[in-house]
């Protein structure tokens, strides 16, 4: 899924830097100091997990794990997988300097979308809806993630058509792989804790009040 150097155009690569400084930003926010642990065990998981990969022309194909990652850190999601690709670009020459914009927004705004779209689902009552939102999460979100990586190729050049194609084709086997680890990871957590996943409630501990509920 990481693209390489010298690949993307200069525009394509100036618009994944601005939109990853944005989502960084707007992660650093709202990481809050609880979390920041959290994020640190997840980008180190997304480190060692995308650096068993297979070279595809221009990108190349590894699990990711970025549909459990926006799941549990939601817009912190941008840092933690920068912080990763940083330190494989620079002590592995996987993806690159150049490239690091483009590849933190392919990896992790589909990360953020699955936040959004699967958070409030995979915490309900309902093992049937959590397993299904929780493979859909992980699913999804490599299923984006090649698609945009496909998009930033053929937005540099129209005759990497055939190269986008086989980037998402070669994927689908990890779309499935993702889909899978995501429903144990969030059957795992929701027993032992809850509190981690999205949309989880839980009671205040006022003294002398009643235990009021609050969404974190």
């Amino acid at each position: 899924m990481h693209i390489s150097e010298g690949v993307l155009s200069g525009p394509v690569i100036a618009t994944g830097f601005a939109l990853a400084a944005i989502g960084t930003v707007i992660g650093l926010k709202k990481l809050d100091y609880e979390r920041i642990p959290r994020a640190g065990v997840l980008s180190a998981s997304f480190f060692i997990a995308s650096l068993i990969h297979v070279p595809i022309g221009p990108s190349s194909v590894h699990l990711i794990l970025n549909g459990i990652i926006g799941l549990l850190l939601g817009w912190a999601a941008f840092p933690a997988i920068l912080v990763a690709l940083t330190l494989q670009a620079i002590f592995f020459q996987f993806g690159g300097i150049t490239t690091l914009g483009v590849n933190t927004v392919n990896m992790a705004l589909p990360a953020v979308l699955c936040y959004y779209m699967f958070g409030r689902l995979i915490i309900r009552k309902g093992n049937l809806i959590e397993s299904i939102a929780a493979f859909a999460c992980g699913f999804i979100s490599v299923f984006m993630s090649a698609i945009m990586v496909g998009l930033s190729l053929m937005f540099t050049e129209e005759n990497f058509f055939d190269v986008a194609t086989l980037v998402v084709a070669a994927h689908i086997p990890v779309m499935i792989i993702e889909g899978i680890i995501a429903v144990f990871c969030v059957a795992f957590l929701k027993k032992v804790q809850p509190s981690m996943l999205p949309g989880y409630i839980v009671p205040q501990r006022v003294f002398g009040i009643d235990p009021e509920i609050e969404r974190r």
